[in-house]
């Protein structure tokens, strides 16, 4: 890691239920003393997660946008791709970071087709960064941090969803039909776009008889 960059990552994108999370963060060399043990949040326990990310807070510039899963159905109607819409987020988050941390390089993730949205959905602030989409881009310690943030976050969320509702909502997307149908029937169908993304087919798997 020669000097300071921006790492950007998304979690929730295959939950049913829960919102979508997207972090930014900044990583300067000033940094990696105190991340040690941060590593792509996949390869981390839940408890381990939420450790790291209090942790990342504390040290690195940073921004986490969470979108609940009323307003993540409001997007998608508007966006019509999932893409698009991580494309406007993963710009947003960016942009938030470049207005207390300036920086010249964005590494992402490689969704499809993802690095030229995002740099289109980038404001001035944006513009003038290097933005690289790598495939397995959590090997780098800005993308592995950001990872941790929006993993956390949306850990942390899902738990609040879970005790609002009264019904433990399951991570991922299998296994997941019968807690909706539960949820549907002791709140009513229209609980089911409170607390998941209704363009999983499993949304009308839920609703389904």
């Amino acid at each position: 890691m020669s000097d300071g960059r921006i790492g950007v990552d998304e979690s929730g994108k295959g939950d049913f239920f829960g919102p979508l999370v997207i972090a930014a963060c900044y990583v300067g060399l000033e940094h990696l003393a105190e991340l040690e043990g941060v590593k792509d949040s996949k390869k981390l326990t839940d408890s381990m997660a939420l450790k790291l990310a209090d942790r990342i807070r504390a040290v690195c510039p940073c921004s986490v946008i969470a979108i609940g899963p009323a307003k993540y159905n409001e997007l998608y109607a508007q966006f019509k791709n999932l893409n698009s819409l991580l494309a406007w987020g993963h710009a947003r988050a960016i942009e938030n970071v470049l207005e207390i941390q300036p920086a010249q390089l964005v590494i992402s993730d490689q969704f499809a087709a993802g690095g030229t949205i995002v740099k289109r959905a980038l404001y001035e602030k944006g513009r003038g960064v290097e933005f690289r989409s790598l495939v397995r881009a959590e090997a780098d310690m800005a993308v592995a941090a950001a990872s941790v943030l929006a993993r956390a976050e949306f850990l942390r969320r899902l738990k609040r969803l879970s005790e609002e509702y009264g019904t433990e909502l399951p991570k991922g997307a299998t296994n997941v039909i019968p807690t909706g149908k539960r949820l549907v029937a002791a709140h009513g169908p229209s609980v089911l776009p409170n607390v998941a993304k209704m363009h999983f087919r499993t949304a009308a798997q839920v609703l389904a008889g």
